[in-house]
């Protein structure tokens, strides 16, 4: 068994001082918390991918390169990719970017959300990374 936390990088009240917290505080927060996470024997650390104010996270591929260039343990996922509204392809060279600074740790999930079951690739699970809704096959190599 595996355990970890994930983020989407909400922007709430500091519970002290009653003032929101900004994205470059929160940005520096979510890298200090996957450190304590790693420090901690935690296994997976998860960003997830939203476009609301609140949320400021809007690239976990960025943020997880970022993590990865300063943990070495942990294994690091995005918590969610909305495929739907990106070039799978631009999310394939990203995913392997971040991949790749990370020395191998950093792995996709974009589940089919909002998508009909048969668009999904029928010869991969409901959940399997890239292929869901994919309109052209993706380059092989890089990444995991």
């Amino acid at each position: 068994m595996e355990v970890g936390l994930y983020t989407f990088g909400g922007l709430t009240a500091d519970p002290l001082t009653g003032q929101r917290i900004g994205a470059l505080q929160r940005y520096r927060q979510v890298l200090q918390l996957a450190q304590l996470a790693e420090q901690a024997g935690l296994d997976v650390f998860g960003v997830g991918e939203h476009h609301r104010p609140d949320l400021p996270i809007s690239s976990p591929a960025v943020m997880l390169a970022a993590i990865g260039a300063t943990t070495r343990r942990l294994r690091l996922v995005s918590a969610v990719t909305i495929l739907s509204t990106l070039d799978p392809v631009r999310v394939f060279q990203d995913y392997a970017t971040a991949d790749l600074c990370s020395e191998g740790s950093v792995e996709i999930s974009a589940p089919c959300l909002g998508r009909p079951r048969s668009r999904c690739s029928s010869s991969s699970p409901p959940r399997s990374p890239l292929r869901c809704g994919a309109r052209r096959p993706l380059p092989e190599g890089g990444g995991r």
